[in-house]
């Protein structure tokens, strides 16, 4: 097996632009960014001033649960697709070096956004269902 060079992930990454990879066209179609209001507002992370370690992006976590979702992962699953698929880490914004959520982080967003009663708030699931992201995560308006 030949060491990886700089730019082989580049070129792998071109590779998969070119067969067609659906997440990447997924990114460029959804403005997942106009999620971000909504997702902090349910989230209601606190300011912090007990310290700790800083929580995930919000919007990271969100994609995370579209690419679950979409491709019908359990959250192990889902932890390891992401630290051994190119396309799901282009996605996500995230590079080889970059912190993955676990399976734990993943399931605790869930749960947050569920009890926080986000996924059923018209605001959320009027932009899911313009923009065909969340459909698939059972959102109804």
């Amino acid at each position: 097996m030949k060491l990886a060079g700089f730019f082989d992930v580049e070129e792998r990454l071109a590779r998969l632009s070119g067969l067609g990879d659906q997440l990447e066209e997924f990114s460029r179609t959804v403005d997942f960014e106009a999620f971000r209001p909504d997702l902090e507002k349910a989230l209601a992370y606190s300011d912090r001033i007990k310290g700790g370690r800083p929580p995930f992006d919000p919007v990271l976590i969100f994609k995370i649960l579209v690419i679950q979702t979409l491709n019908n992962l359990s959250d192990e699953r889902t932890e390891y697709l992401i630290n051994d698929h190119l396309s799901f880490m282009r996605f996500l914004g995230l590079g080889l070096s970059d912190r993955v959520p676990d399976a734990k982080t993943v399931w605790l967003f869930r749960e947050r956004l569920t009890e926080a009663g986000a996924v059923q708030k018209p605001e959320i699931t009027s932009q899911a269902h313009q923009s065909r992201v969340l459909r698939s995560l059972h959102l109804t308006t």
